[in-house]
């Protein structure tokens, strides 16, 4: 089952596209990005794909702040994110959610979600849960459960939501359908069309291909480390990506 793919919003003005610029990130004694340069623009959903290892989730982290470069830039206008902690690269409008669905699982959905809004004031915290249950009406029923009796994805929409709430301007989502039944896959993309409408710029980090391509507008995809196709989804081969992918 796929999901059709959601609407491109037009750009808010003056909108800056994420701007990453030969960038190099090691993890474990290991050069897991190399040379990485690609650009998001604004009011539209990318898709990041490539096997297991390929480099995905190590630039996700390295977006957000976990991981720190070695060398290269990670831009949103002129403001350069490297080295910049978490929570300032969450204030400048940029929110992860990465691979695991990492919401605590021993508080409430309620919780979990005003946890997410620590930085706010009280009225963008209020305005931005009430987003998030209007993206996700189902997590108001399971408003006093905890996360750990959640289903798998009812626990990828609290962390949605989580990152949702500060309204940002780009969410980089790591493997957003793994392990999920496709029903509530389905469910999950349909919500993209909303987020993309109200000028929140996606990214998707996802293996199955079709699935992704079909949600997005453009996709870059990552062999060993580096880019090895990148292009608009509308009417490109998919062969061609299949073979990239596999690095044919």
């Amino acid at each position: 089952m796929t999901a059709a793919a959601p609407t491109s919003a037009p750009a808010p003005s003056g909108t800056a596209p994420l701007r990453i610029e030969k960038l190099d990130v090691w993890r474990g004694g290991s050069r897991v990005v190399r040379e990485v340069s690609l650009e998001i623009p604004p009011g539209e959903v990318t898709t990041l794909l490539g096997p297991n290892g390929a480099g995905k989730s190590t630039l996700v982290l390295a977006v957000a702040g976990v991981l720190r470069p070695s060398a290269g830039s990670i831009r949103v206008g002129g403001t350069d994110l490297v080295r910049r902690r978490p929570e300032r690269i969450r204030a400048a409008g940029v929110a992860v959610v990465p691979e695991g669905r990492r919401l605590l699982p021993e508080l409430s959905v309620e919780d979990n979600l005003r946890v997410a809004t620590y930085a706010l004031a009280r009225q963008p915290a209020r305005e931005g849960i009430d987003h998030a249950l209007e993206l996700f009406p189902e997590l108001e029923k399971r408003w006093r459960v905890p996360g750990k009796s959640l289903s798998g994805g009812e626990q990828q929409m609290v962390v949605l939501a989580q990152a949702l709430v500060s309204k940002p301007r780009f969410v980089l989502v790591d493997e957003l359908s793994l392990g999920l039944a496709p029903v509530v896959i389905r469910d999950i993309y349909q919500c993209l069309g909303a987020v993309i409408a109200e000028g929140t710029t996606v990214v998707l980090v996802e293996q199955d291909i079709n699935r992704a391509l079909d949600a997005s507008t453009r996709f870059y995809c990552f062999q060993e480390g580096h880019l090895a196709l990148t292009a608009p989804t509308r009417g490109f081969d998919r062969a061609a990506i299949t073979a990239a992918y596999f690095g044919l």
